[in-house]
């Protein structure tokens, strides 16, 4: 049985936007909370910047991944929850090419993914623990969407910002989304100065 909950939009173009250039690492200066460090884009250099439409299979069946890319909407991040089963895929290339086609902003699974080769030259980003060639299967027996899963440890709830780069990612809930995005920024602006100043001291360790 299938469980489906309307979307949520809780964060404006606006806050979303204040992230664009947010490091995941300056994030980490300030918080703890929120970040995933055990799973790893499969391009690089990487850049994820979205909403969270949540997901959840259980173990086998990967078939309300399918209902899930009917709701998504453009600057939505799949984030898929697989219940635990870490070796079959619940991801591949052509399910990425109906993301791009819905305009996603990316996709996050705490799961594998096939057809690395393939996914690993589209413009849309992912993270994933690994790589397999078992895949899920489409069976129709339950699955969630929209509602709360967790990701080592990170609760994420529908709607959550997901921050994505080659070091990692962070989730930032809503209630947060502000305060963050205004020390980050500040700190990246003192960082740039300092960068500057080196570079024109010292050129010969820039390439």
């Amino acid at each position: 049985m299938f469980h489906i909950e309307p979307r949520k939009a809780t964060l404006s173009a606006e806050q979303r936007s204040r992230y664009r250039h947010i490091a995941t690492s300056t994030l980490g200066h300030f918080t703890d909370f929120g970040a995933i460090t055990s799973l790893m884009p499969l391009q690089r250099p990487a850049r994820l910047l979205g909403t969270a439409l949540t997901v959840r299979i259980p173990y086998v069946d990967g078939s309300i991944i399918r209902e899930a890319l009917k709701m998504a909407c453009p600057g939505d991040v799949l984030v898929i929850d697989v219940s635990g089963d870490h070796q079959r895929a619940c991801w591949g290339e052509f399910r990425a090419y109906a993301a791009l086609r819905k305009q996603l902003a990316g996709v996050v699974t705490n799961g594998a993914v096939t057809d690395w080769n393939a996914l690993t030259q589209l413009t849309l980003p992912t993270y994933a623990r690994a790589s397999s060639p078992l895949t899920t299967r489409s069976l129709e027996l339950e699955g969630e969407i929209n509602t709360a899963i967790a990701i080592e440890g990170v609760t994420i709830n529908p709607g959550d910002l997901v921050v994505g780069d080659d070091d990692g990612l962070f989730i930032i809930p809503p209630h947060r989304a502000d305060a963050l995005a205004e020390a980050a920024n500040a700190k990246q602006m003192q960082e740039e100065e300092k960068r500057h100043t080196l570079k024109a001291e010292f050129p010969e360790w820039f390439r």
